[in-house]
């Protein structure tokens, strides 16, 4: 009889252990997929998901993390300074040149200029775009990628949107505009904050008939 006890005890105590090591892998290995960074993902769930547009924005009303976003023709590096010429601060500012929503198909570059809070730790600002068949329908792959790393304590940063050919496809585009930390996933459905939508066409002169003519 004592013999069948201690059997039955060491019997039960191995498959104790044996239960708590699984459970124990189990929970470890679920806490390493969570630490995972997620892979590049368009849609999380079932139907659309519908971000805020950039497009138009109120003054003195933060635009998600962004104090302003625009887009431009391209961009000056200005200088804070102490007071003192030359004496700067170790933070340029970035001003936009031209800034709009419609450009010519021969320019090289679109640029999303933007100012934020300051960061407490370095983080990846991202936009991809895509030209519009129809309004709110897209071509199913990106026209191209840019993603730029803001350390932290940095206010302003650019993302430069290249042409892919000679000149740009005359048409309506979305861009959509992606916050992430660093080292995660930029181009991730949860981690998009926003879209952006420009314009491409022909630069039509002005005809004689509409100028103001003085006698």
């Amino acid at each position: 009889m004592v013999e069948r006890i201690q059997r039955w005890t060491y019997s039960s105590g191995w498959r104790a252990v044996f239960v708590g090591s699984l459970l124990l892998t189990q929970e470890q290995s679920g806490m390493a997929k969570d630490l995972l960074a997620p892979k590049e993902q368009e849609i999380t769930e079932i139907g659309s998901t519908a971000s805020p547009s950039f497009d138009d924005q109120e003054k003195g009303v933060p635009q998600s993390l962004f104090t302003w976003i625009k887009m431009a023709k391209g961009f000056d590096v200005e200088w804070d300074t102490f007071g003192r010429k030359g004496w700067y601060t170790q933070d340029p500012r970035l001003k936009p040149i031209d800034p709009g929503s419609v450009f010519t198909p021969e320019i090289p570059a679109i640029y999303i200029v933007f100012e934020v809070a300051p960061l407490e730790d370095p983080a990846q600002f991202a936009v991809q775009w895509y030209l519009e068949e129809s309004r709110g329908q897209t071509t199913e792959h990106p026209l191209g990628k840019d993603v730029l790393e803001v350390p932290g304590h940095e206010r302003f940063g650019y993302l430069e949107l290249k042409r892919s050919g000679e000149r740009w496809e005359v048409g309506t585009y979305l861009a959509k505009v992606y916050i992430t930390p660093l080292g995660q996933q930029p181009f991730h459905a949860v981690n998009q904050v926003g879209t952006m939508r420009f314009t491409v066409e022909e630069l039509v002169p002005d005809s004689p008939s509409s100028q103001n003519w003085i006698k």
